[in-house]
């Protein structure tokens, strides 16, 4: 399981804001071993430069910095943006910030100090809001949105045909080969013939869309996905 969330953590860019440098410094080295890109920020105000500057995928913001308020900067954000995740950390359970908390739609809240299975947890959690949001990772770079048919780079966005969408789903879930067979009954229907020609059509479209290499043919089998 921990290779498996590795593997996912390290498609996203994470944002770390924490005003003391001791915390602040041990948890990023935790975070830049999982993610692919990994920002720090000492108060809020930094925090929501770096957020305008590297957009990151999750944020995670204690509540009490130096007279600053976390859940100010986290209302500041959503003012625009709904998307992006965010952890809170706070060394108090008190009640009226929770409550503030949830009301911002929030992955999890952290209760000081942060010790690794706490952090893990919570990028578990992360993680799962984007399982349920049908969004996969498909290597450090590229996203697969199945919800909207897209698959995404940091550059560039594909938008996939039905059948495609359905067959790189299969490819993703079942983690496997998926067989001449599996792909005729998802990809063509009762009314159409999978022929050499209209197979090699499609991957070659397909594979337009895709990682480069990251779709392999297993000779006489079928395809599977490879994360070179």
């Amino acid at each position: 399981m921990q290779e498996i969330l590795i593997n996912k953590l390290n498609a996203f860019r994470v944002l770390y804001v924490e005003d003391e440098k001791g915390i602040r410094e041990n948890i990023n080295e935790i975070l830049e071993h999982y993610f692919k890109e990994s920002y720090t920020a000492k108060n809020a105000s930094d925090a929501y430069i770096k957020y305008v500057q590297n957009k990151p995928d999750l944020i995670i913001t204690d509540i009490q910095m130096n007279g600053e308020n976390g859940l100010d900067l986290i209302r500041k954000i959503r003012e625009s943006d709904s998307k992006t995740r965010i952890i809170i950390t706070s060394a108090h359970t008190d009640l009226d910030y929770m409550l503030q908390a949830t009301e911002l739609h929030l992955i999890k809240y952290i209760i000081k100090p942060i010790t690794h299975d706490k952090l893990m947890t919570a990028l578990e959690a992360f993680i799962k809001s984007y399982d349920e949001s049908k969004i996969y990772s498909l290597n450090e770079k590229w996203i697969f949105d199945f919800s909207k048919s897209v698959v995404t780079n940091n550059e560039e966005e594909f938008n996939l045909t039905k059948k495609e969408s359905l067959f790189l789903k299969q490819l993703i879930t079942k983690n496997r080969i998926i067989t001449y067979e599996e792909m005729e009954n998802l990809i063509w229907d009762e009314d159409s013939v999978m022929t050499a020609n209209a197979m090699r059509l499609f991957i070659k479209n397909f594979r337009k869309k895709l990682p480069l290499k990251s779709l392999k043919n297993i000779q006489g089998t079928g395809y599977r996905l490879t994360r070179e």
